[in-house]
């Protein structure tokens, strides 16, 4: 009796080695399964391009963008949710306003939030920058619903408060509307003298215990230079690409 006949369900590895055949050949044979759905996979993007440009004029200013389910982007940026939290005068609002206008503001003690969005390769950061002051802090879970990445934002000088950041820190990872949420932590203020280091601060916040399950990253920046800040958003790119938005403009 054959093993496989058309329409019957691919045989598993346990199925072949009943049947007697060499486990070279198994995996041989079950390789071509993973094959032919890849193949699969190539021809059913191929068609979709094909239906556009059978109505669509591209232009090459237009971005296009792939999402993970294998649907075709094309049109506006990709638009991403993150929230910007920390202690007061950690730099959070210094930090937004050079990625939104690319020059130093004198910065003022937000009551309440900034929003700004941020253009950066084919996508568009909505950034909401919450207040770091203690009796604003029990309002920062109002933000985080639909949150798709969070930046944290330490002061690298006030080595006295590194402590306090932890602590905040580890009460917003364990929020349940955060659990899928990247995180990027910024240790500003690097160019200040006697300012901790980047390696100093991940084992004062202990990230590698806090964030274990996570995706996260620290990174260095002087957010008055603007030193830093798009290494960070390069990294917030990278893994939305691996989380299935991927930039091929």
């Amino acid at each position: 009796m054959a093993l496989l006949t058309r329409g019957d369900h691919f045989p598993s590895r346990s199925e072949f080695q009943l049947h007697g055949i060499p486990p070279d050949d198994c995996r041989v044979v079950l390789a071509k399964q993973e094959i032919t759905r890849l193949l699969e996979t190539l021809q059913k993007q191929q068609q979709q391009f094909t239906e556009v440009a059978d109505h669509v004029q591209l232009d090459a200013s237009i971005p296009v963008t792939f999402t993970k389910d294998n649907r075709v982007h094309i049109g506006p940026k990709m638009e991403i949710r993150v929230v910007t939290l920390g202690l007061d005068g950690a730099g959070k609002t210094t930090i937004l306003f050079k990625l939104k206008q690319d020059e130093f503001m004198q910065p003022i003690p937000t009551i309440g939030f900034n929003v700004e969005t941020v253009e950066y390769k084919n996508l568009k950061f909505t950034i909401w920058d919450v207040g770091g002051k203690h009796k604003l802090r029990p309002l920062w879970k109002h933000y985080y619903l639909n949150t798709q990445a969070v930046v944290f934002v330490v002061d690298s000088s006030h080595r006295d408060r590194v402590s306090e950041a932890h602590s905040e820190l580890a009460k917003l990872l364990t929020e349940k509307e955060l659990r899928d949420a990247l995180l990027l932590i910024f240790a500003n203020k690097q160019d200040v003298a006697g300012a901790l280091s980047v390696e100093e601060i991940t084992e004062l916040l202990s990230l590698h215990k806090l964030c274990r399950g996570r995706s996260w990253y620290i990174q260095g920046c002087d957010a008055r230079s603007g030193t830093g800040l798009y290494e960070g958003l390069d990294w917030l790119s990278r893994q939305l690409v691996a989380a299935g938005v991927l930039d091929v403009a």
